[in-house]
């Protein structure tokens, strides 16, 4: 008998328990990626790291870029709303470079595949829901 009241009581504080988080994965599919070779790099944003320069992502990986698309894998992100921004490092230096007269030099994209005009998109623009699981977008290279 005590030991079922043990279970018991085990059971019922189990249930009575706050859930665990749950965490969430994201399969970012990079599509026309440039046969120049390089490196696909990714951030991915929240609204407050969105649009300041220094701030860091909340996740972000780098992989070699695989003609014509480069799949990358990011697990155990917490679920909540981001965005992202990504680039093909042509020259793997690290940055993303523009010509002399200003403009890109290598392939970039963000998600939603926001356009760009004058500057980057803002967050609204790019923004999508991660959900605890697994969650897929599809990001065009321009």
């Amino acid at each position: 008998m005590l030991v079922l009241g043990s279970i018991l009581m085990a059971l019922q504080l189990a249930a009575t328990a706050p859930p665990a988080e749950q965490s969430a994965s994201l399969t970012v599919k990079v599509q026309s990626v440039s046969k120049k070779g390089g490196d696909i790099r990714l951030g991915i944003y929240d609204s407050a790291s969105w649009s300041n320069d220094k701030a860091e992502p909340v996740a972000g990986a780098v992989a070699p870029a695989v003609v014509p698309e480069t799949v990358i894998v990011l697990r155990n992100l917490k679920p909540g709303v981001y965005g992202a921004k990504l680039f093909q490092d042509f020259n793997r230096n690290g940055e993303f470079d523009f010509t002399l007269l200003g403009l890109p030099a290598e392939k970039y994209g963000f998600s939603r595949d926001a356009r760009v005009f004058l500057h980057e998109p803002g967050f609204e623009a790019t923004k999508f829901t991660l959900v605890p699981g697994t969650n897929t977008i599809t990001v065009h290279l321009h």
